[in-house]
């Protein structure tokens, strides 16, 4: 009878994890394995966007700042992140620090002018559009349609009030490649 009670505890203690020496710490989540390399932080933020995690992104991409300085890459998903939360003021000057950037690429002119637009400022909106079209060699639907929608919005358009009435509302949807396409609610 001892025996089969020493047995029933051992089973007892071996399923709640508390013999051997890989018992778990309590129950919180392991910490860093020694020796094994961080995930990058940029890419991270990159993934986290295209989840729609957007104040995660934004941590990951400080953390990318603290690792790597403030790149054009961080500045720019830093820019987008604000951009998806409505930050506007903010997205603004973020994005422009990261046009300024030698690594600037057509995403980055784009998702300024998505800014742009979506603060009414149509004029400059179309200018930096253009730019990204341009730098982009019309290769890219989502800038060549934000710069349609900017061209319609434009004081200076050709396309008439009319077009400017029917457009008026509209979305800020993410495209992959971390840029933003301006779309029409209907």
């Amino acid at each position: 009878m001892a025996a089969r009670l020493a047995a029933l505890v051992l089973i007892i203690l071996a399923l709640a994890g508390c013999l051997g020496p890989e018992t778990p710490q309590g129950l919180y989540a392991p910490g860093p394995v020694p020796g094994a390399e961080a995930a990058d932080p940029l890419l991270v933020g990159h993934r986290l966007m295209d989840a729609g995690e957007y104040e995660l992104a934004l941590r990951a991409y400080s953390r990318a700042a603290a690792e790597q300085g403030m790149t054009g890459d961080v500045l720019a998903g830093m820019g987008s992140a604000h951009l998806a939360q409505g930050r506007l003021e903010t997205a603004e000057r973020l994005l422009r620090r990261a046009v300024e950037a030698e690594d600037a690429t057509p995403e980055f002119w784009n998702n300024l002018g998505v800014v742009l637009v979506e603060k009414g400022e149509y004029a400059e909106a179309e200018q930096m559009l253009r730019r990204a079209y341009a730098l982009d060699s019309g290769e890219s639907d989502a800038i060549r349609d934000n710069l349609r929608l900017a061209l319609a919005k434009s004081a200076n358009s050709v396309y008439g009030e009319d077009a400017i009435q029917a457009n008026q509302k509209y979305k800020v949807v993410r495209r992959g490649g971390g840029s933003y396409l301006l779309r029409t609610i209907p």
